[in-house]
């Protein structure tokens, strides 16, 4: 067995010491006998235990990118962000070092950027340019920088998708059927379906969110929002025909093992949100539901919603959405929906003057 740092030292005497010998600091003196004693590599472990480990890396140069990405990450501007962010955030910074480290960040130009995020497919490239954009901001704000060279970087064009696939009702209802009140997998799904909840905050929410006043309220890993859902109170006026979903969601914690979190392992571990989502599409899968994610569950969550007739701003409480544009996208399809189904009463379309002097309908 070789053991790191062992040096040994002959005196001029002929006598040998053996040291551990980590780089950059004091010698420390390792009993003599067999390397392989338990008394040595007692005093070897306690050794390395307490050594300070050595400073690795290239030394980075003064005014460089790499020494300024190095200060941008231990900045406010930073570490401000979302926990979730700044982990992605220092991936992409990393590979920032990786090819432009040594440049000099005053020689920095929009150019060096664009051919940095066009290396990459369309949505990992536009990802590429917030990182950039964050990190030009904060050398422009602390002056490091004159000017930001990548406010003209445009971003990448990509095929607008609708992104997960809601699940339909009668999905919902056979992975039901097939995962009975009791497991975990039914409780995944109740717990996901009514809080509509990310699966990176579905893994950490548990009994000690819920308040005294009936709330169940958590903090978004990805966007550090609150949100507060209804859970041992009365629902909304909205919300009502959607007590069963509770109910369910209810009796699957009650079947549950207690613990801190209501989604664990069967070894009563935490789960964490990577391992979550492609154990929970197994799941769907061995219920014959193919194609869908625990996120498609938020969707159908905000779409059920939309149709009971609640507002943008109720349904991105309930979902956390920080934004306007997706949930009223829901909004509309539920409206829509209503119209042609005859439970609103129907509405004269806004009329637009064509050129010939009559009023067509926009549409």
């Amino acid at each position: 067995m070789k053991l790191k740092h062992v040096k040994t030292v002959t005196k001029p005497s002929g006598a040998t010491f053996t040291y551990l010998a980590v780089p950059g600091q004091k010698l420390v003196r390792l009993p003599d006998g067999p390397r392989d004693s338990p008394e040595f590599l007692l005093a070897y472990a306690t050794a390395m235990a307490t050594a300070e480990p050595a400073e690795r890396g290239r030394k980075l140069a003064t005014g460089s990118i790499a020494a300024a990405v190095k200060a941008y990450q231990t900045s406010a501007a930073f570490k401000t962000l979302a926990p979730n962010t700044q982990t992605q955030r220092r991936g992409h910074l990393s590979k920032i070092v990786d090819r432009w480290g040594d440049a000099r960040l005053s020689d920095l130009r929009t150019k060096h950027i664009q051919a940095d995020i066009f290396t990459l497919a369309p949505h990992p490239a536009n990802n590429r340019r917030k990182v950039w954009r964050g990190f030009c901001a904060w050398a422009k704000a602390t002056q490091q920088i004159a000017l930001d060279p990548s406010l003209e970087v445009d971003k990448v064009a990509t095929v607008k998708t609708d992104g997960f696939t809601p699940w339909l009702p009668s999905e919902i209802e056979t992975f039901r059927k097939h995962w009975s009140i009791g497991t975990a997998q039914r409780l995944a799904l109740e717990l996901i379906y009514w809080t509509a909840a990310r699966a990176s905050d579905a893994v950490r929410i548990g009994p000690g969110m819920v308040q005294r006043d009936g709330w169940l309220t958590f903090r978004q890993k990805k966007t550090g929002g609150e949100v507060s859902i209804p859970f041992n109170r009365a629902l909304p006026p909205f919300a009502l025909s959607m007590q069963g979903d509770l109910d369910f969601l209810k009796a699957a914690i009650s079947a549950a093992p207690r613990h801190m979190t209501w989604l664990v392992t069967q070894n009563g571990k935490a789960r964490s949100d990577k391992a979550f989502s492609s154990w929970f599409a197994g799941a769907a899968a061995a219920a014959g539901i193919i194609g869908k994610s625990a996120h498609g569950l938020r969707k159908s969550r905000a779409m059920a919603i939309a149709e009971t007739g609640a507002t943008a701003h109720q349904i991105a409480a309930w979902t956390g959405h920080e934004s306007l544009t997706e949930v009223q996208r829901y909004s509309k399809a539920a409206d829509r929906r209503r119209i042609l189904s005859g439970a609103e009463p129907e509405q004269n379309l806004e009329t637009a003057p064509t050129q010939n002097g009559n009023r067509t309908a926009r549409g």
